[in-house]
């Protein structure tokens, strides 16, 4: 059948129509984009301790400033707030005065006063990095490095003499053992013997205890050549520095602070994260979960390893970052025996993230935790 000229007018105005409403709505959806950092935001930001400690707190507070501006933020810090009820009140302080629409409470212990404020202020959003909980209006996020500890395992390994390792170790939680253990693997990985001896000193951020746990570990095994830790006190560093042996750091990489002493560190990245969740946040597209972010997502990874570390030492680390990218092995992948030769993740089968997350109580072969 063939179309008449008004026809074909018809049809040709259609599709004019059509192309201008569907021009219109990307234009629409672009200005959504463009305008929703129009208007500044507060954004609240609570750390156990200084937001310059060269450690875990500086890491979330870096991450911030290096987007503020791209999302037009003002962050705002409240420092050296403690585990406790002085969470809470920094955070409705935050609210209440400073006017921030976004919170995000950086540590495991703030958890239970997290959710507490996420339930009495359902129109502010709250982050919770290393919690365990969710709410609508609330996240809490980590990332896998036990992925980075191993790595740095094998930095250690392969430059241990001695065979004995110290580990200056916070609280004897799943995140905590998990590091542990994940470490000892990656040593045991290139020196099957070596032994990894702990401390915990029961606080993230004390440098007097941390410190005396490195001297403890070190009057009992002065055979130790190499200390790691899972503190945000570098105070293991400096007594490793002090002593004359090598350590592995922990949260950014202090190499420049421990020139010729410190191996390698397990950093972290939460500037993507950040940018996406926060965006999330002002598109109206927050939706409350329990983010576990893998090491190839940029939010982990280890340092470049330093001239202090033995030869070889990068390729083989590159060996094991290929080995989880492509997804034929990971960490907790059996068979692994703890530390009383209990068989506990058999051949062909590896760790649930519920597990890891949350009931990791048992420690690897090789590990020996003081008393």
């Amino acid at each position: 059948m063939k179309l008449s000229s008004s026809g074909k007018l018809i049809i040709i105005v259609a599709v004019i129509l059509a192309a201008i409403v569907i021009g219109m709505i990307m234009i629409r959806d672009k200005e959504v984009d463009t305008d929703i950092t129009s208007k500044t935001t507060n954004v609240g930001l609570v750390i156990t301790g200084a937001r310059d400690d060269a450690n875990f707190c500086q890491t979330h507070y870096d991450a911030l400033t290096h987007i503020k501006e791209d999302l037009n933020l003002n962050v705002i810090c409240s420092e050296g707030v403690t585990e406790d009820e002085a969470c809470l009140d920094a955070m409705k302080d935050l609210i209440e005065h400073k006017r921030c629409e976004i919170i995000i409470a950086a540590s495991y212990g703030y958890g239970e006063y997290v959710t507490k404020a996420a339930e009495a202020y359902p129109d502010v959003f709250f982050i919770n990095p290393s919690g365990t909980e969710k709410r609508i209006n609330m996240s809490s996020c980590f990332g896998r490095m036990y992925q980075a500890r191993y790595l740095s395992g094998i930095v250690a390994g392969m430059k241990t003499e001695t065979g004995e390792i110290g580990y200056v170790a916070a609280f004897p939680i799943s995140e905590v053992i998990r590091g542990i253990n994940a470490f000892t693997l990656g040593v045991r990985s290139v020196a099957p013997d070596v032994n990894v001896h702990v401390i915990y000193v029961n606080s993230w951020v004390d440098d007097d205890v941390a410190e005396k746990g490195s001297n403890i570990l070190m009057e009992r095994y002065p055979d130790i050549d190499i200390m790691s830790m899972h503190t945000n006190s570098l105070a293991p560093n400096r007594v490793a520095a002090d002593r004359g042996i090598f350590s592995i750091g922990f949260n950014m990489d202090n190499a420049e602070l421990f020139p010729g002493s410190l191996l390698a560190a397990c950093e972290w990245k939460w500037d993507e994260y950040y940018k996406k969740t926060i965006l999330d946040c002002l598109k109206g597209k927050f939706y409350g979960s329990i983010d576990w972010i893998s090491m190839e997502d940029g939010i982990v990874g280890l340092s470049e390893p330093t001239s202090a570390c033995a030869p070889g030492t990068k390729g083989a680390v590159e060996r094991a970052v290929g080995g989880f990218e492509d997804r034929n092995f990971d960490v907790f992948y059996g068979p692994v025996t703890d530390n009383e030769g209990v068989l506990r993740i058999p051949e062909g089968e590896s760790m649930s993230d519920d597990e890891m997350l949350n009931r990791f109580d048992w420690y690897v072969e090789g590990v020996s935790v003081e008393e």
